[in-house]
């Protein structure tokens, strides 16, 4: 028997009911058989400061989280058509790891949810950072879900089927991709 994906899965929105945590938790409900994700909670993490000299705790237990990764599920909110704050400090913070060790090299996929595009600047600008991190994202399918066209139940829970089933292929080709990097 293989052994098991993990797969950290970070939400750049920290609102209790966000729909991109919403994406997150429906991916981690259907995850298919071998594949693990865990929802990194990066609510505590401070901004990056290399003045700091000692790491916070959440950045600790972040920072081990990806230790343990094969890759990464970002769940991307739009902000001024650009990345959220949250999801590019957890970046950040990892990426100051010795050689970039905890990202550099591993697959990433990613999806989103926000007004009108569902993120989808948010996402290009996301796979540029990703270019400098040597990250490698998953091209198709793309996921991009409107916040606010009855995709999402008042709880920020996942409703439509259609995104239901681009998760489910996304994991999927997530799988593959992360089979195709290892060769």
């Amino acid at each position: 028997m293989s052994k098991s994906i993990k797969v950290v899965a970070i939400s750049g929105s920290l609102r209790a009911k966000s729909t991109n945590t919403g994406l997150l938790h429906y991916a981690q409900a259907q995850a298919p058989e071998g594949m693990e994700i865990t929802i990194a909670d990066i609510k505590n993490l401070p901004f990056y400061n290399a003045d700091l000299t000692e790491k916070p705790a959440a950045v600790h237990t972040l920072l081990a989280q990806l230790a343990e990764a094969d890759a990464l599920l970002l769940a991307c909110p739009e902000y001024n058509y650009s990345i959220a704050p949250a999801l590019k400090n957890a970046l950040d913070w990892a990426s100051r790891e010795p050689n970039n060790a905890l990202l550099s090299g591993k697959p990433v996929a990613i999806v989103g949810s926000a007004a009108g595009m569902g993120s989808a600047r948010a996402q290009y600008h996301l796979r540029q950072v990703c270019v400098y991190l040597n990250l490698h994202p998953l091209n198709k399918p793309e996921v991009f879900c409107n916040a606010f066209a009855n995709t999402f139940d008042q709880d920020g829970k996942l409703t439509d089927a259609s995104i239901q089933g681009l998760i489910k292929e996304q994991l999927a080709a997530l799988r593959l991709w992360i089979e195709q990097l290892k060769k």
